[in-house]
């Protein structure tokens, strides 16, 4: 099946500790997506910095509908025309078996990142990243970190949880997590077994590929 149209709700929070004190931010939002790329958000309630929240997480939802254009998927799909990947490890100390792949960029494109993924042996479907941006998202950052978490909701898997941990050039450390909750898949479509061919950027790999780090 082609996931045609969802619907959710996500929970932002941003904590900032470093020399300009202590700032944190909050907000929950409404998620429709509709395919292949029309994402729309809603902000139903935001507490804490105003300028977290105008600055970091709007700028995160203003990056996803970027990332989410029919030219950044096809430059962001998850395949071997973006991506290098060796097998690092079969993973099998969870209930269901994982293949661990180490996936390198082939260009420091804002988007793309590099780091390891865990892979459903059953499904074939990313459960699990941990990586780094293949690009520095600003030039106050000296580096991040990101862990972001799959599980499957009917016969899709989608993001669950994800956590960015950045270092400031100025000094301080910045901690974005985002909790996707409340799924409602309200559409699908028959796959079309063209969509299957290696390198067809509209098939599943493409669908694996989004990460929301930006």
């Amino acid at each position: 099946m082609a996931l045609r149209k969802l619907q959710g709700r996500r929970i932002y929070r941003v904590q900032y500790h470093g020399i300009l004190g202590t700032h944190k931010a909050e907000a929950v939002v409404d998620y429709k997506y509709a395919a292949p790329n029309d994402k729309q958000f809603a902000v139903v309630s935001q507490t804490g910095s105003k300028f977290i929240m105008d600055h970091v997480i709007k700028g995160l939802l203003d990056g996803e509908k970027e990332a989410a254009t029919d030219d950044n998927r096809q430059r962001t799909a998850l395949n071997t025309v973006n991506y290098d990947f060796t097998l690092a490890e079969a993973d099998t100390t969870r209930e269901a078996s994982q293949y661990v792949l180490n996936v390198t960029p082939k260009t420091n494109y804002k988007f793309l990142y590099r780091g390891r993924i865990w892979v459903d042996a059953k499904d074939f479907a990313v459960a699990r990243i941990e990586a780094e941006p293949a690009k520095t998202p600003s030039v106050w950052v000296k580096r991040t970190e990101v862990r972001h978490r799959y599980e499957r909701v009917g016969e899709f898997w989608l993001p669950a949880e994800n956590e960015s941990e950045s270092w400031i050039h100025l000094g301080g450390r910045a901690l974005l997590t985002i909790e996707y909750t409340d799924y409602k898949i309200t559409e699908t479509t028959p796959l079309d077994p063209a969509d299957n061919a290696p390198g067809n950027s509209n098939g599943p790999a493409a669908t694996l590929s989004h990460v929301d780090f930006h």
